[in-house]
């Protein structure tokens, strides 16, 4: 397929803890394609995530880059933990070397969660995006610039569980949506505190389900920017967080 318009076309892959997405952008960040899914494999070790990813982007068009968000700690390129998949078989994993090994092409790694704030963040205030899915995900930008990571979905939120095993798509499923959304509510109020935020944008897949009257600066943002976000991963100086 001929690529569109002038400068580099970015693959751009979203690892989630239930399904494995790509596209591929231009250089404004627009989707060339419609996304293409499958089902994440389990159990998820690098020896089969690999080639899913492979037979992922087979039908998508040419590219000159990659961009991925991985779920879990990621620094320098390398998978520190991987919560939701085999941890240790991702414990200390060149992912980022090995995507560009596998499709041939330069290659950037991050956090899920933080490239979808990249692709939703407006720059302005302290923002912080959660994405709702498999656990929860968490990204905080200051005035545009990726803070360090926080991996908040480790830590107790409520009675002893954490925000994975208080929000995840298992408590998500175990109670009624009016229950769960009690509960984002509770976990809205609590990072408040924690973080004095500006802005609060909700992502992932299970904010389809969330229906509470949300406060003035919670806002639902769309899953797409888990893929759109990945063109920021090659913006003139970004160095990823500040890990």
């Amino acid at each position: 397929m001929k690529k569109s318009g002038k400068g580099p076309s970015t693959l751009s892959i979203d690892i989630g803890g239930t399904g494995l997405k790509a596209s591929v952008l231009d250089r404004s960040g627009k989707m060339l394609v419609e996304r293409v899914r499958v089902a994440t494999p389990y159990p998820c070790r690098p020896d089969i995530l690999l080639p899913a990813l492979e037979a992922l982007v087979k039908p998508l068009p040419a590219f000159d880059r990659i961009s991925a968000g991985f779920p879990g700690v990621v620094r320098d390129g390398r998978v520190i933990t991987a919560p939701h998949f085999d941890a240790d078989a991702w414990r200390d994993y060149p992912l980022q070397e090995r995507l560009a090994r596998l499709l041939g092409k330069p290659a950037r790694l991050l956090n899920d969660a933080e490239v979808q704030g990249l692709g939703i963040v407006t720059g302005k205030g302290l923002e912080v995006v959660l994405t709702l899915g498999t656990g929860v995900g968490s990204a905080v930008f200051s005035s545009g610039r990726l803070a360090p990571h926080l991996e908040l979905a480790q830590h107790p939120l409520h009675k002893g569980k954490t925000y994975n095993e208080y929000l995840g798509d298992k408590a998500r499923l175990a109670h009624s949506n009016k229950h769960w959304n009690r509960r984002v509510l509770e976990m809205i109020e609590v990072v408040h505190t924690l973080l004095n935020y500006d802005v609060l944008y909700l992502g992932g897949g299970n904010s389809a389900h969330v229906v509470a009257d949300l406060p003035a600066n919670v806002h639902l943002s769309s899953n797409d920017a888990g893929i759109t976000g990945g063109i920021h991963l090659w913006d003139e100086g970004f160095g990823g967080s500040a890990d």
